[in-house]
């Protein structure tokens, strides 16, 4: 039996300095771009950091032992309308 485990962590839209790259150049761009991404989440909002980090953990723990060959889509219902 292997130790090994390998899952993969699939985010969303995520509030970063990537996002508010591509966001726009300036702050009326990036508010009407971030506006329009949060209008497309069914939980109606951009997720943030700490809520892709709860699930890497997650995956790194003992609950996690029984998960194998998965990829967890975390992106506040986007890929589920």
């Amino acid at each position: 039996m292997s130790a090994i485990r390998i899952n993969a962590v699939s985010p969303g839209s995520i509030k970063t300095e990537m996002l508010d790259r591509f966001a726009g150049e300036t702050e009326e761009e990036q508010k009407q771009t971030l506006e329009y991404l949060e209008s497309l989440h069914p939980i109606g909002r951009i997720g943030e950091p700490e809520e892709i980090a709860g699930a890497v953990l997650w995956l790194c723990s003992e609950e996690a032992s029984f998960m194998l060959g998965q990829s967890i889509t975390v992106d506040g219902g986007f890929t589920a309308i």
